[in-house]
């Protein structure tokens, strides 16, 4: 049984951070990797960044170098740290998990990487 609960949302000036948080309710044998999307409406789904057990980590390029995901020791909580937000990044943002390493493998850089399951979003709304 999977349970992501995202909190940390907000609205931000274009230029500002924000920091997302999810509590996880997960089985390593169901879900191995932790990571976040994010959708606007009538967009399909972007896979953004993805974390494992180790902590090794992986972006898609629209947010490389700009957003940060963590993870505590314990792997119950995990962050995305957003930094130098633009309007682009306005979306429902989705705490996900991966229930095996081949999603980290082929994480897409173009942010095409679909997980198992999701956390039922929070809003970032960046306003110009």
């Amino acid at each position: 049984q999977v349970r992501l609960v995202e909190s940390g949302g907000g609205a931000v000036q274009s230029g500002g951070s924000l920091k997302l948080s999810c509590k996880t309710f997960v089985h390593t044998h169901d879900a191995r990797l932790l990571g976040w999307s994010r959708q606007v409406p009538g967009k399909d789904r972007e896979g953004i960044a993805i974390i494992d057990s180790r902590g090794d980590t992986k972006y898609a390029d629209s947010v490389k170098g700009r957003f940060t995901i963590s993870q505590d020791d314990s792997r119950n909580t995990i962050f995305l740290q957003m930094s130098n937000l633009t309007p682009d990044d306005s979306a429902m943002y989705f705490c996900a998990a991966a229930r095996t390493a081949r999603t980290f493998i082929l994480f897409a850089a173009n942010g095409r990487t679909e997980f198992d399951y999701y956390g039922q979003g929070t809003q970032v709304t960046v306003s110009s």
